[in-house]
């Protein structure tokens, strides 16, 4: 009980303090084309901070030669006029704040990164953790721990000098490390995994797998090999050893690798590589407002729920701010989420609600209140709620279309609702926003199940199967199986029936095999010219076409009309009238069949 009362002092403490600095300083919010800085720095240091992510954002891009940057969950910037203030967030140990000049706190739906301006470098740590999401959010293949380390280093040290920004710039502090240490094997390096204990407890083997990885990356894009790590991977891919890999990769053993590194440490000549930023790239046309302190408050406890160390302080610092401003939005949405992660539906579901009537343009409560509908959905789904989450979802994207995982919810309410030929281009986009997200091409490969394409779904599945260190490998492997298995009971005319539990995981997934039927022989497809009269779209999917030919009036059934194959327009149009047309349809009484194909003449 000691314990507990303790615990009830120190959010007490806390939640007294953010008040007070939050009331203190005045806060304004800084926002760039894609940032959104809240300081107490003042404005000129609110803007740098903006620019410096920006021409961060920027160099990636054009250095990886990509036209969109894509960062798959938005991101909140907060930087603090000291460490004092800095301190109420950063991570404990041993019950006490840990010394950060810079913290990148994640999340699903959100991620913060923390700045103390009080310091001359604050940049550092949290580029690094940056140059992480950028990775997630523009690769599509799936590296190996050494290589996402080392890629975060080596990004890390960009330096901008006039209108340039420097990106490989050489670390001090990792060429130190190495020169006093002995290096890893590459074999070694390379096998780390994000389960090792050399990932995972600090100490000497760890700092040196960043470094080295840091050194192996720096290695490959100043001999101009990057172009060729996609071949080691393909190789580890296919389950081939690490020395095997390197040898086709790079046409060296990994001994001669290691030596090849070793030369290159001691030569200690880095190559940066100055990136033109540009015209006018200067921040000065960044915006700023002020922030209310009732708002900067939400900020704070917005970050303190994202962390596990502060989580339960901040359920009690929303209820504060609703104490003195029952309908602030941000407050109630964060409550919502906050009974949401507790699982505590009916509470998450009275806030979100409270909160869409404060605010109904904000897509982060839509995404929250689909999120939720998501976790209630049965096997006997009401169809309005699904319509009606849809169409938040919907109008969610449209407010911030950058966030993959809202697509990712609407290709669940898709496929909920029947529509796995809608859902599937909806969990594209998710995929092409968060290409690393492997829970996401678990997703699509259902979905091809759903489909019947068995091997769209096989090929899907197959990088995430053969990696024995994913953690959806089982998995992927179980739905392998699945899509085989559904693949060969069709091929033998038996009847499959497809079950996706309402979490969307594979786990609920059964394939049955019904007793063997005859197929149904399928009619001829037929060709005729001859005049639409008109185009009946009452039922929500189909479509029914009235055409003649010559004397003979003709019934054409449209399954789907949204994916009708047509020739000469782009959609299926219900306009359509005296319009000459021609058919490719399966005949199914006298004057009716279903439409195969269409072309407008």
């Amino acid at each position: 009980m000691l314990c507990r009362v303790r615990f009830c002092l120190l959010l007490t403490v806390v939640s007294s303090a953010l008040t007070a600095f939050a009331a203190d300083a005045q806060w304004v919010e800084v926002r760039s084309p894609h940032f959104s800085v809240i300081t107490d720095a003042g404005d000129k240091r609110g803007r740098q901070a903006a620019l410096h992510f920006e021409q961060m954002r920027t160099a990636f891009g054009l250095f990886l030669n990509k036209s969109k940057v894509s960062t798959p969950v938005p991101l909140q910037i907060i930087a603090f006029r000291n460490t004092k203030e800095m301190r109420q967030f950063v991570p404990l140990w041993k019950g006490k704040p840990i010394q950060l000049a810079g913290l990148f706190q994640g999340g699903e739906d959100r991620c913060f990164i923390l700045l103390d301006m009080s310091l001359e470098d604050p940049w550092k740590v949290v580029f690094h953790e940056y140059g992480h999401q950028l990775l997630n959010g523009n690769i599509t293949f799936r590296a190996q721990p050494w290589f996402d380390e080392g890629f975060a280093e080596f990004f890390s040290t960009i330096q901008v000098t006039g209108n340039k920004v420097n990106v490989g710039s050489p670390s001090d502090i990792n060429y130190m490390l190495l020169t006093q240490n002995h290096l890893l094997k590459t074999t070694d390096l390379f096998q780390v995994v994000q389960q090792s204990s050399t990932y995972n407890e600090s100490g000497d083997r760890r700092n040196i797998f960043y470094a080295q990885s840091w050194l192996v990356v720096h290695y490959l894009y100043d001999k101009r090999l990057i172009s060729q790590l996609g071949a080691y991977f393909d190789a580890v891919g296919q389950g081939k050893t690490t020395d095997e890999s390197i040898q086709k990769a790079f046409g060296m053993s990994a001994a001669d690798f290691d030596k090849t590194i070793q030369k290159y440490l001691q030569a200690n000549r880095f190559i940066y590589y100055p990136i033109p930023l540009p015209e006018g790239f200067d921040g000065s046309a960044y915006t700023v407002k002020p922030v209310q302190p009732l708002d900067v408050r939400a900020v704070f406890a917005d970050v303190h729920l994202h962390s596990p160390d502060y989580s339960d302080a901040a359920m009690q610092e929303f209820q504060d701010i609703l104490k003195e401003q029952p309908n602030n939005q941000a407050a109630l949405r964060g409550l919502g989420y906050g009974y949401l992660r507790k699982m505590d539906v009916q509470q998450a579901g009275e806030y979100f609600n409270k909160a869409v009537e404060a605010d109904s343009n904000d897509p982060r409560v839509l995404y929250y209140s689909a999120v939720l509908a998501q976790r209630e959905i049965g096997m006997h789904s009401n169809p309005e709620n699904l319509v009606k989450v849809q169409k938040q979802l919907e109008k969610a994207i449209t407010l911030d279309p950058d966030f993959a995982d809202s697509y990712s919810v609407l290709s669940f309410i898709l496929m909920s609702e029947g529509k796995p030929d809608d859902a599937v281009p909806v969990m594209t986009k998710a995929i092409s926003l968060n290409p690393r997200n492997e829970q996401y091409s678990l997703n699509l490969a259902q979905l091809y199940m759903m489909q019947h394409k068995y091997d769209d779904a096989v090929a899907t599945l197959k990088p995430l199967a053969q990696d024995p260190h994913s953690p959806v490998a089982f998995a992927a492997q179980r739905l392998t199986e699945s899509a085989q298995s559904m693949k060969q009971a069709e091929s033998e005319n038996r009847l499959v029936k497809f079950r996706v539990g309402t979490d969307n995981s594979a786990e609920t997934l059964s394939v049955e095999a019904a007793a063997s039927i005859p197929p149904a022989p399928a009619a001829p497809i037929a060709f005729m010219k001859g005049k639409l009269v008109s185009v009946d779209c009452s039922d929500p999917k189909a479509a029914e076409l009235t055409m003649t030919l010559g004397p003979k009036t003709w019934k054409l059934h449209v399954k789907d009309r949204a994916h009708a194959l047509v020739i000469g327009a782009d959609v299926l149009s219900c306009s359509w009238t005296n319009q000459r047309i021609a058919v490719n349809y399966r005949k199914t009484g006298e004057a009716s069949g279903d439409l195969v194909s269409i072309e407008v003449q």
